[in-house]
């Protein structure tokens, strides 16, 4: 389960801290370059440290009466505070100077990470176009409501979703998808939100307020990515809880047991505390893996890929079974008219007859029988249409009775008909009683599912499709894209039922992923371990249901995701073993002498930058 949290890591102004640190520097730089001593020196050094480490140090006694003692802020002021009490001014001083030079780096390499994402995420629209008393005037895309008509023109971005009733564009939907190849819109077209209008003029019926929009709804989910706890993040919140108290402990032994048995010299001993101390604070660690993982979610949005939290990058990188709804993920979820057998009359005449009879319905069957026949049919010629649910259309066509549908449509009127056993859905049809044919209309596969599924073999244990069709189509399918376990005539709940199975005969520590298609699959996309909603243009239901969201409809996107989550995975993990290791042997070399304090700044920062500018690797997925 995903756990929420917001890290923060706070911003700065970048003028001021680095007009502090030049400030600071000056001091430091003259304080020893100058022949000024006694009082005059301290006061010096003191105004240096207090430029540099004030906001350290004001951080570290708010978070005491917070309750937070152990953190990086503590553990500095305890280190320097030290150093004052043994006369080491210019070591304390530098101490400070060097751990906010880090920071800045350090917030700079942040930055970017955040600009990446803000920009290939810059896709809300700042107005939109209303005629108001005949002339177009700018409004915010907050003021417009259902049913409004806007104007995009070219260049601008569409506000809202709609529907387009007048122009004809080209849209880059980049920033949505990942995809360079423009969308082409016309009459009739959906228009999403966050799309740009490239050429041409477009008008559109909007039908969701901009609360309601894809838009809206994506940022939504990306400002909310990072809210949500990997196993790694918890790992570090945990190992932070016991590494402090340790440290501090040890640093207090090491500044008190070797004097007392060695009968040395308290003040060494105190100073390789103090190292001991600034080389214990675990920045990188704090700093690089959540950042690790922010930047796997911006590389991963760079390819169109919205991916809810850090937890879901940790589930993706290791799938058991990766389960597919059929219709509009795997295949294309638009029928098509492949095979019509007449019998008595010709192919055109049972296309015709079929097309009249559906001409009032708005199933994607009858849409499909309409478009095979393509040309006007004269609603004169058709009359007394009754359609009978679930089993297809009974109509009075220039006279004759005609029937369209199913088997069972055919029985329920006596036809003398011809069963057909086909991997398709099957229209028979009957003119006055009498069998005239039959048509198959077919689901494609989508042109990449088969390599999807391919690659997808080589990063899981098993693909896996659960489908409401028939056993023949779901067999079909399951073969054209070799799959390797299929279940059909599934009802929603049984859905859910075969894949609570496949999750109970997991492997330990692996996952499973469904992937569908919006709200039909929204029970399944919950249940399973990260669900995925393909096509999360215009899909409402499956940005809210779905852990990750594939803006386009592509199957190997799934594939992109898994890789760009092992990538993200296998940094995060070089971050943890790089930090831990550097840091227990900079605490061996503090704690025998063989590193200073200067050089236990310049390793902990170090460490903290190599690991930070490691993590931006993620971004490029």
């Amino acid at each position: 389960m995903c756990e929420h949290h917001h890290h923060e890591h706070p911003k700065k102004n970048d003028k001021s801290q680095l007009i502090k640190i030049i400030l600071a520097l000056v001091l430091f730089t003259g304080a020893i370059a100058t022949p000024v001593s006694g009082i005059a020196k301290v006061i010096i050094f003191f105004t240096a440290y207090i430029i540099a480490g004030g906001d350290v140090v004001v951080k570290a006694v708010k978070n005491i009466f917070k309750g937070e003692i152990f953190d990086e802020n503590f553990l500095m002021v305890i280190a320097t505070v030290g150093a004052f009490a043994i006369q080491e001014y210019p070591e304390a001083v530098m101490v400070m100077i060097l751990y906010q030079i880090g920071e800045f780096l350090q917030e700079k390499a942040v930055e970017k990470s955040r600009k990446s994402i803000s920009q290939l995420m810059d896709i809300r629209p700042d107005y939109a176009n209303i005629e108001i008393d005949g002339k177009l005037t700018k409004v915010s895309p907050l003021e417009i409501k259902k049913g409004d008509i806007i104007t995009v023109k070219t260049g601008e971005k569409i506000p809202l979703d709609g529907t387009v009733i007048e122009g004809q564009a080209s849209v880059d939907t980049s920033a949505l998808t990942g995809e360079s190849v423009p969308r082409e819109l016309k009459t009739g077209d959906n228009a999403i939100s966050g799309c740009i209008n490239t050429n041409g003029l477009l008008k559109i019926k909007v039908e969701k307020e901009f609360g309601e929009s894809t838009v809206s709804k994506i940022l939504e989910l990306v400002e909310h990515a990072g809210s949500k706890k990997a196993k790694a993040e918890n790992f570090i919140t945990k190992f932070a809880r016991y590494y402090t108290p340790a440290v501090v402990a040890g640093a207090f032994i090491l500044a008190i047991v070797p004097p007392v048995i060695l009968h040395a010299g308290f003040s060494i001993w105190l100073q390789r505390a103090l190292t001991f101390l600034v080389i214990s604070c675990p920045c990188a660690l704090i700093i690089s893996v959540p950042l690790g993982f922010f930047a796997g979610i911006g590389g991963a949005s760079k390819e169109g890929i919205l991916i809810k939290g850090a937890c879901y990058i940790e589930a993706l990188s290791n799938p058991d079974s990766v389960v597919f709804d059929k219709t509009g993920t795997l295949t294309k979820g638009t029928f098509k008219v492949t095979e019509i057998h007449p019998f008595g009359i010709t192919e055109q005449e049972l296309l015709k007859m079929c097309a009249q009879a559906e001409n009032y319905s708005s199933h994607p069957i009858a849409v499909s029988l309409k478009d095979a026949y393509s040309k006007e049919i004269a609603p004169a010629s058709v009359k007394n249409v009754e359609e009978i649910a679930g089993n297809g259309v009974k109509a009075n066509v220039e006279g004759d009775e005609i029937l369209a549908g199913n088997i069972h449509l055919m029985e329920m009127f006596n036809v003398d008909f011809q069963k057909i056993d086909s991997a398709g859905t099957i229209v028979y049809a009957a003119k006055n009683r009498k069998f005239a044919g039959y048509i198959v209309i077919s689901d494609e596969p989508k042109e990449d599912a088969k390599p999807a599924i391919n690659n997808l073999k080589t990063l899981a244990n098993q693909t896996v499709m659960l489908t409401g069709d028939s056993q023949k189509t779901a067999q079909y399918i399951a073969q054209e894209l070799g799959l390797n376990k299929f279940y059909a005539e599934l009802l929603p709940s049984q859905k859910v039922e075969k894949l609570e199975e496949l999750i109970a005969n997991k492997e330990k520590n692996k996952s499973v992923i469904f992937a569908g298609d919006g709200i039909n699959d929204a029970p399944v996309l919950t249940r399973a371990d990260v669900g995925i909603a393909m096509g999360g243009l215009g899909s409402d239901a499956a940005i809210e249901a779905a852990d990750a969201v594939i803006m386009d409809d592509k199957p190997s996107k799934i594939v992109k995701a898994i890789l760009i989550a092992r990538k993200t995975m296998s940094i995060v993990k070089q971050n943890i073993v790089f930090a831990l290791g550097i840091k227990a042997l900079f605490l061996i070399l503090g704690a025998f002498g063989i590193v200073t304090m200067w050089g236990a700044v310049f390793a902990d920062t170090g460490v903290a930058l190599l690991a930070v500018l490691n993590s931006l690797r993620a971004l490029k997925a």
